[in-house]
């Protein structure tokens, strides 16, 4: 036997048990007459005595002991004279009677505990390593519990789990695809899912009603914390339902996996749309822990000779509480400086501070006098004695996702973000249709199969070029903390329709057909009105934990090049490997 008993389970109800205890050593000091060593597994630790009057040999052995040596011992609890209050165990100790070396280690890379020496690169590289330190453990165990309390609830909705493939067809939109050599097919390739949207859809066609999947996805996108080349997404849809059934099912799926895993009962979420996001916050996930939303000052400012504001398309302001006394004018120009970095390209950054008795300084008194400002101060910006208001202005859309960038900086700055806070909202009404400039055509806010709001379909298939641009579509965004952990759509489910996007988005009736065709020809089979959402299971993960890399709840991430370091792939493959797939290649000779 192995063990009786894992090491974080004992308790001063077992004095005087005899236990066997198998893992790692996590530690061990030696006193001279005693030896204790701290024995590791995934459920806790356990402190283990050896004493050199009772059992010399045995701790001599113990004195040999290396960091992530595996072990085996047998022996009796017994009561500690100097407990740990800060470990579940530490009440008890184990009076070594007998120790088994089940294998030995070499010293570790870095040290295996929750504060650890080892950077990203080198944790990485001995993944299963790191594994081993409870904080990487226990974010594992709570995707494995979200995980089952996903399953559970949406199956006692009526939702059925079906699997979709892995191997499909190339599709133009959106991110690259991750592609695969046919063998059997030469010169033709897989693709790996970016997402099984179409699969899900013929589902509906083919009357499943209720689908979910804890799926696989793939893209091969430049990668940050909140991004990873394959991920995993809560992937569901419903058939003959409304956006408002979605929503609130969905909704409540949420609110049981706080319940459930974090104890915490959420409110109803409140709903927003995606122009009152953008005007509000400059951004369609707008972080609700604090306020510091925008005020349009863009008419407000202009008739008083500073030309920068007079000839400027778009001026917005945010107010800092209690900011004024804390920011020195060396301050500001540090914020300014930091502003105008290439990330976020802000021309300058204008400044009010409202000090008590009516004082007020600003970086543009020279044009506003004291009486013009002091008279903002309640009637525009609503700020008292102590405010400091910040100041963005340029070209509408660039400047409401500078002064978003802004608005999350002051915030960190000031301490207004409360850790264990969870702030969710619903954004709808998102554009349609997207119109790039350079490339000179429609692309779709979400994807292609995303259906318009019902009272614009008919402008959809009768209007101009403008029309199609104020769109609105029965697309939602579940935002979190300022992430969004959720998308979806009502779909469109009639072909003509479908078409008409595909049109709007540029496809060729031949190309619809040749991407796109088995889904359209459903489509003349009785397709039911359906919608669905896709959660970031990876993402939910971190945001429910006040993280925000995704990497740590992922047992085998890759890094910010998309490498696995500790496997080292990507890697060439041999000569013979590719001729057999029909791919010529100059391969490096070993």
């Amino acid at each position: 036997m192995y063990r009786s008993h894992n090491c974080g389970e004992l308790r001063m109800d077992h004095l005087g048990k005899e236990v066997t205890l198998s893992g790692w050593v996590q530690i061990g000091r030696d006193l001279g007459g005693l030896t204790f060593v701290d024995l590791r597994d995934r459920y806790g630790i356990t402190q283990l005595v050896f004493n050199m009057d009772d059992k010399p040999e045995l701790c001599e052995q113990a004195r040999k002991l290396g960091r992530e040596f595996v072990i085996r011992v047998t022996g009796t609890v017994n009561e500690r004279s100097s407990k740990n209050p800060n470990r579940p165990t530490g009440d008890i100790e184990i009076i070594v009677t007998s120790l088994d070396i089940l294998n030995a280690s070499q010293v570790p890379p870095f040290i295996i505990e929750e504060e650890t020496d080892g950077g990203d690169e080198i944790r990485m590289k001995y993944r299963y390593l790191d594994i081993r330190r409870s904080n990487v453990q226990q974010n594992l165990v709570f995707r494995s519990q979200l995980a089952i309390q996903t399953r559970s609830y949406l199956s006692d909705l009526g939702f059925i789990e079906v699997e979709t493939p892995v191997l499909i067809k190339s599709t133009p939109e959106g991110a690259r695809d991750f592609v695969v050599p046919s063998r059997m097919n030469p010169g033709e390739f897989y693709a790996l899912p970016q997402s099984p949207q179409t699969f899900k859809q013929i589902l509906m066609v083919a009357g499943m009603d209720k689908y979910f999947q804890i799926v696989k996805c793939f893209r091969d996108e430049d990668l940050r914390a909140d991004r990873q080349p394959e991920f995993t997404q809560i992937d569901c849809e419903m058939s003959f339902v409304t956006q408002e059934d979605i929503l609130n099912t969905f909704e409540g799926l949420t609110k049981h996996v706080f319940k459930a895993l974090k104890g915490i009962e959420l409110d109803d979420f409140p709903r927003m749309s995606y122009d009152d996001a953008m005007e509000k916050y400059g951004s369609d996930k707008p972080d609700l822990r604090f306020d510091m939303s925008f005020v349009d000052i863009s008419d407000r400012v202009k008739g008083f000779d500073f030309k920068v504001l007079d000839d400027s398309e778009y001026t917005v302001a945010i107010v800092a509480k209690g900011a004024a006394d804390q920011y020195s004018n060396k301050d500001i120009k540090k914020l300014t400086e930091w502003m105008q970095r290439p990330q976020v390209g802000a021309k300058g950054l204008i400044n009010i501070k409202y000090l008590a008795n009516d004082e007020v300084k600003s970086s543009v008194g020279k044009f506003y006098s004291d009486e013009v400002l002091n008279e903002w101060k309640t009637d525009v910006f609503n700020a008292e004695a102590g405010d400091m208001v910040l100041i963005l202005t340029g070209e509408k859309e660039k400047t409401q996702k500078q002064m978003n960038v802004l608005r999350l900086e002051m915030a960190d700055r000031l301490g207004l973000i409360k850790e264990g806070d969870f702030k969710p909202l619903w954004v709808v009404d998102f554009p349609l249709l997207e119109w790039d400039e350079e490339s000179e055509r429609f692309h779709a806010m979400h994807h292609p199969f995303t259906s318009p709001k019902k009272e614009d379909v008919q402008r959809m298939l009768n209007g101009d070029h403008e029309t199609m641009k104020a769109l609105r579509a029965d697309a939602y965004d579940l935002v979190l903390n300022g992430s969004e952990i959720g998308g979806g759509s009502i779909r469109i489910h009639d072909r003509d329709l479908q078409s008409k996007n595909f049109d709007l988005l540029g496809f060729t009736k031949e190309e619809a057909e040749d991407q796109f065709g088995f889904l359209l020809g459903a489509f003349e089979y009785g397709a039911p009105p359906h919608g669905g959402i896709a959660f970031g299971f990876d993402r939910l993960c971190a945001v429910m934990n006040g993280q925000s890399s995704i990497r740590d709840f992922i047992a085998f991430p890759k890094n910010t090049s998309g490498r696995d370091v500790m496997i080292n792939s990507p890697s060439n493959i041999a000569k013979e490997q590719l001729e057999e797939l029909s791919i010529a290649l100059d391969v490096k000779e070993e």
